[in-house]
Parts: structure tokens; C-alpha cells; sequence
């Protein structure tokens, strides 16, 4: 239960911090929108890094720690950017 609370917290500063790490811009709304996107990217990257460190290096017990939750974070805004293309903006 702790874990789970846990990888909620890290995805939601891990949302900015990737956002940070890759630079450009998605083609996303300004705003709280747009700030809503980041904070659920962050928090799938958070159980996307958790379940790629989970099934390579852990259990069942394993949560990701901030670098397995950015590269998850990165992957996911890799994976939007191909999907809605990037703003012209």
C-alpha cells in the first residue's frame, strides 16, 4: 500500500522533472491542462519505471526509484510526442 503511495508521490514531481530532461514542446494545451498531462505522464512513467526496474534488477516488492520513474516519464512523453506530433509553437 506504502509502495503504491510512494510511486504516486515520485510520478508527480517526476512528471516536471522529465519534462525538463527532454526539451521541446508537445503538442499539449497551455495551462492547468497542460500541467494535468505532465503530473499523469509522471506518474505512468513512475509505474512504467517501476514495473521495467520490477522485471529486470526486483519482485514483487520492487518500487522504481527516481531514475527508473524519469526514464519511464522520458519513454512516455517519447511515446506522446510520436502520437500527437509536436506543437509548432
Amino acid at each position: 500500500m506504502f509502495s503504491l503511495i510512494g510511486t504516486v508521490i515520485v510520478g508527480l514531481i517526476v512528471g516536471v522533472i522529465a519534462r525538463f530532461v527532454l526539451p521541446g514542446k508537445e503538442a499539449l494545451p497551455d495551462g492547468a491542462l497542460g500541467l494535468l498531462v505532465t503530473v499523469v505522464v509522471g506518474i505512468a512513467g513512475a509505474f512504467l519505471g517501476t514495473f521495467i526496474g520490477s522485471a529486470l534488477w526486483g519482485g514483487a516488492d520492487y518500487a522504481a526509484g527516481w531514475i527508473m520513474s524519469i526514464i519511464g516519464a522520458v519513454i512516455l512523453l517519447v511515446l506522446l510526442r510520436l502520437v500527437l506530433g509536436r506543437s509548432n509553437a
